[in-house]
């Protein structure tokens, strides 16, 4: 029963149906977001970008470039080799390039610049930073298993509403692993030690029920793990939390204390969907493609029933997009109850039907996705509903304590 569900759900036939991306072999686990597709991606990081704002991070964006001597310093070359991108070629300057698999080298560089004090920190920064890294090729699996990605990765040189996140997403139930030192690591035992307990000390006063994944920490520190439980049952490993305390030293950052002495900072790792194009596709077998209408990339359908009402949808259409709907109108001389079918097909959660009676009593009638007939409502009401069921949460959630 669970595999059926799961096939009727699979984000790769979403995808299609509701013309958000496609997959090619020139470019092997790497995204080509069609426009309804990026408008989805860019409401999920205009969504964690607010909720970062709010929290006190600063934006930043490292380059995809860097010399191979970084990631050697860093540990990665020695720890993460087989899954990086390098030049093939030397550059005229004979040095070897990589593409970045990970932010965090090159936040440690943005950190060290300029003198740092103790009164700087806690600083936070936050970068939607795309990534490659070389997954096998029969790994690759749609939106889930991507050689190309944006994590949504924030450093914290020293946990947020994460639950609260994942709830505004339709995630309710939600665990958390506790993940230890991996066989291969950097840095020595003792300040594994310190940055297990660490971690162990903010967990345990969290409250929060855990499970030991024991061995699959990160090569630089231990990490809480949060995974999500889906509406058919299936676990989803997303957001992270590390503790390091070996990175920073290695690539040589340091804040001067009250006794003016030079310290080397512990680094929290924090990513919420962890990839943007892996949490799409979660979000997208979760709620099977119906999308709520705030994230939905286009919320409302202006659908004609005879071209003598043509005027009247383009005005009912130039209406909703002021009231900052996202709406299309159709207009195609075709049946209404097949321009319905492809539109539901697509997911798209409001049709908004307009016919001669409807412009003569300047109303709508309104069918949503998922539910039996249809609402007949002045226009400006059916806007005024549509366009307040369309504010995301955390927008609602402001306007209420305002």
């Amino acid at each position: 029963k669970q595999i059926e569900e799961a096939e009727k759900r699979d984000h790769r036939k979403l995808g299609r149906e509701m013309d958000l991306f496609h997959f090619q072999e020139e470019a092997p686990g790497s995204v080509f977001w069609h426009a309804k597709g990026w408008t989805l991606f860019q409401i999920l990081e205009g969504y964690i970008r607010r909720r970062q704002a709010e929290a006190g991070y600063v934006e930043v964006n490292s380059p995809q470039l860097m010399d191979s001597n970084l990631w050697v310093a860093s540990g990665h070359m020695e720890k993460y080799r087989d899954m990086m991108f390098l030049t093939e070629h030397r550059a005229e300057d004979q040095r070897i390039y990589a593409i970045k698999p990970m932010n965090c080298p090159g936040h440690v560089q943005i950190f060290k610049h300029g003198l740092k004090s103790y009164r700087d920190l806690p600083l936070k920064i936050a970068e939607f930073g795309k990534v490659h890294r070389f997954e096998p090729s029969g790994a690759l699996h749609g939106l889930m298993r991507v050689r190309a990605f944006t994590q949504d990765d924030a450093h914290v040189f020293i946990t947020e509403a994460l639950l609260s996140i994942y709830e505004d997403f339709g995630f309710s139930d939600v665990t958390i692993k506790f993940s230890d030192r991996p066989a291969q690591r950097i840095g020595d035992d003792a300040v594994w030690d310190k940055a297990e307990a660490a971690l162990m000390a903010a967990l345990q006063a969290s409250g929060r029920p855990w499970t030991l994944n024991r061995g699959e920490g990160a090569f630089y520190g231990p990490k809480l793990e949060y995974v999500l439980r889906d509406a058919i049952g299936r676990d989803w490993q997303c957001g992270t939390v590390q503790v390091d305390l070996n990175m920073p030293g290695r690539l040589g950052a340091f804040y001067i204390d009250e006794s003016s002495t030079k310290i080397t900072p512990v680094m929290l790792h924090r990513a919420i969907f962890g990839s943007l194009e892996r949490f799409t596709g979660i979000l997208l077998e979760h709620h099977a493609g119906h999308l709520p209408l705030w994230l939905s990339p286009l919320q409302a359908v202006i659908a004609t029933i005879t071209d003598d009402a043509d005027d009247y949808a383009r005005t009912v259409a130039a209406a909703a997009s002021r009231a900052g709907l996202r709406v299309e109108a159709d207009l195609r001389n075709e049946k209404i109850n097949l321009k319905v079918r492809e539109h539901s097909l697509a997911k798209v959660p409001a049709i908004v039907v307009v016919g001669r009676k409807e412009a003569a009593d300047h109303t709508v009638s309104i069918r949503r996705l998922g539910k039996e007939g249809q609402t007949v409502l002045p226009l400006d009401a059916a806007l005024a509903a549509l366009a307040a069921e369309a504010v995301p949460p955390d927008l609602r959630r402001t306007k209420a304590t305002a």
